[in-house]
């Protein structure tokens, strides 16, 4: 028993450590290799698929050399990725060491499904620990803090790894205790391991995909909780927004690791797994939260139908060998199933630079999980996991349920004492919270914006779950940092558009989704109005253009434009975000046209994109003509691709 229990925490700590590799190399991919969006996507989507198609190999090489000796090569070259990334060294380093770690992580999931026969319990184990994890650290993982804690607790996580790995295996796998060959080399065809398996390692990879988009993501629960404090498609700063998770968590694992029911029973789990990702496809952010709880305990209960390590083993020479063959498969198994998550990932985000539908792609990685796990064979003698079920849930929920206790709650300034004179408004796009050197830099996204003391904020390219871009909730952790409520409005899909931050309280939140006019990624416009107390309030809209190819955005610019001055019904009125256009563009003339006028006039010109070398003016504010601007700035900073662009509106007197 007690081998069985190292043997599955060892693989539970070895997927959070890929999976935290994972956070760093898929990011990567746009923002490192994809050189600011210069790089074809086609391109982007063969350079992270190759490293998948490389690991197919690795079976054979685990059939020839062991997997002890392979399995243990690649857990130490996983660790050191992983320790190493903790610097989050940025640029090309970053990407090349999370690259090692990713193929490292792939080679030694292949070297220990030769060994295990039974990986749900550790797999269950590993993907719930790092949503728990994930969850507490507010969606900002160790890797990106870099202080003495992430070094440490990074340092203990590779260490108890290690050590894990190193110890000598033995009993054919986690799940198998039964006697075999006692000198057989492992992974060779005398190794005694178990017939069983290969359905569950086939599915890893897509049950990694599904529980980073969906059913134990974190940020995805705090968006879904967002969306019900305000409603009319708009999302606000919500209270307690991580306390779904725990509830996730808790029916993942008890779902994952209980005996499976029997019968039509069995059917429970690929329903609510395919219930949730048809909700979650629908693109509504009032359905996440349903989708998220149905997606977590569908997947569980579908990982604990493949569970099938009742099969016996024998010990003798002629079951030696259907173990070894068994041991291939496995290895194989698990290298397709991971290259199925690559392709999914790439499947789904892609679509967001290429233009095509990709709601199909959750479903249809549910419903091959579901099938797998419907039709694999009933356990007739079902064996205990290492670890008592009710137990292990407790414990890993109870870690969870610190992710709402210790969440912070941004407070509204208060205006009992009467409306300022003055706003200072700030527009910045952040491309997703990654600066230029490919490092996740909420710290100097906060710092740039935070120097200019402003009392609104318009934030574009804001990602609030996208596993693509390391799951973290961009637009709460700085709101968090800047002390400052937030409203969000979805472009192209619930977690991913624009946003307003404000010190004042907000009114009316309304959003107009805006024609693609054959742009790949959806746009919109966000508006709110800031009640400034005493009767006094100023509507602000926030937006990003996103231009057809090869031309201007004039027809979200008249949109928007018309939006607006419709919206603010004389009230004064600020407008700014990334337009994609520059002064003289017939899309920027669009929003003078209406009587509004060009807040940063006074310092053009004032290039914002690119942020280490600005040449380009495309991120602006417009003001209505009773606000006076002042004092225009495009502060410098490589937080993002772009530079914030600043400026103070003195308000028409009262």
């Amino acid at each position: 028993m007690r081998y069985r229990q190292l043997t599955t925490g060892t693989l539970a700590l070895g997927v959070l450590l890929l999976i935290d590799v994972l956070r760093v190399w898929l990011p990567g991919i746009i923002t490192i290799f994809g050189q600011a969006a210069s790089t074809p996507a086609e391109l982007m989507g063969a350079f992270a698929l190759g490293w998948f198609v490389l690991a197919m190999g690795a079976p054979a090489v685990v059939r020839r050399v062991g997997a002890r000796p392979v399995t243990v090569v690649a857990a130490v070259a996983l660790a050191v990725a992983r320790l190493a990334l903790t610097a989050a060294p940025g640029g090309h380093t970053q990407l090349w060491l999370a690259t090692a770690g990713l193929l490292a992580g792939l080679v030694w999931l292949v070297g220990v499904a030769a060994d295990t026969d039974r990986p749900v319990p550790g797999l269950a184990l590993g993907f719930a620990v790092n949503a728990a994890l994930h969850a507490v650290l507010d969606t900002v993982d160790l890797v990106w803090r870099g202080d003495w804690v992430a070094w440490l607790l990074s340092a203990v996580a590779v260490a108890v790894f290690l050590v894990g790995t190193a110890q000598p295996a033995r009993h054919g796998g986690a799940g198998d205790a039964r006697p075999g060959p006692a000198d057989a080399p492992v992974g060779s065809a005398d190794a005694p391991v178990g017939p069983g398996g290969g359905r569950a390692w086939l599915l890893a990879g897509p049950a990694l995909l599904l529980a980073g988009m969906v059913a134990l993501s974190p940020a995805l629960a705090r968006t879904g909780m967002s969306y019900l404090v305000a409603g009319d498609g708009v999302a606000r700063s919500p209270l307690f927004g991580l306390a779904p998770v725990p509830v996730a968590v808790a029916g993942f694992l008890c779902a994952a690791l209980t005996r499976p029911a029997s019968g039509w029973g069995r059917a429970y789990g690929p329903v609510a797994l395919l219930g949730g990702a048809v909700l979650f496809a629908l693109d509504r952010g009032d359905l996440l939260l349903p989708a998220i709880l149905l997606a977590a305990v569908g997947l569980g209960a579908c990982l604990a139908l493949t569970d099938d390590a009742s099969q016996p083993a024998s010990g003798t020479a002629s079951a030696g060998t259907a173990g070894g063959s068994s041991a291939s498969r496995r290895g194989y198994a698990v290298a397709a199933g991971m290259l199925v998550f690559a392709l999914g990932a790439v499947g789904y985000y892609s679509a967001y630079d290429l233009g095509y539908p990709n709601a199909a792609v959750p479903v249809v990685v549910a419903v091959l999980i579901a099938a797998m796990a419907f039709t694999a064979r009933p356990v007739v003698h079902w064996l205990p996991g290492p670890f008592p079920p009710l137990r292990a849930a407790s414990a890993v929920t109870a870690l969870a349920l610190l992710a709402p206790v210790l969440a912070d709650e941004v407070p509204v300034t208060s205006n009992r004492d009467g409306p300022p004179e003055r706003l200072t408004v700030v527009a910045y796009n952040v491309r997703m919270g990654f600066g230029l050197d490919g490092r996740f830099d909420l710290t100097g996204l906060a710092q740039v914006v935070d120097r200019q003391r402003p009392d609104v904020v318009l934030l574009s390219e804001v990602d609030r779950a996208w596993l693509l871009n390391g799951g973290h909730d961009t637009l709460d952790v700085l709101s968090d940092r800047l002390g400052m409520p937030y409203v969000f409005g979805p472009a192209a899909d619930p977690v991913w558009g624009d946003a307003v931050l404000s010190r004042w309280p907000v009114r009316d939140p309304r959003t107009l989704p805006l024609a693609a006019v054959g742009a790949p990624t959806g746009a919109q416009a966000l508006a709110v109005t800031l009640d400034l107390g005493d009767g006094v309030r100023t509507a602000v809209v926030s937006t990003h253009l996103q231009p057809p190819p090869g031309k201007g955005p004039v027809v979200q610019a008249r949109a928007v434009a018309d939006f607006a001055t419709r919206y603010a019904a004389g009230r004064p009125l600020v407008v700014g975000g990334d337009l994609n256009t520059e002064p003289g563009d017939e899309a920027f003339a669009e929003f003078t046209k209406v009587g509004l006028v060009d807040a940063l006039a006074a310092a053009r010109p004032l290039a914002t994109s690119p942020a280490d070398d600005p040449r380009q003016q495309i991120d602006h504010i417009f003001v209505s003509s009773g606000l006076t601007p002042g004092d225009p700035v495009a502060p410098r900073s490589t937080a993002s691709d772009h530079l914030p662009v600043a400026v103070t509106v003195t308000l028409p007197p009262r």
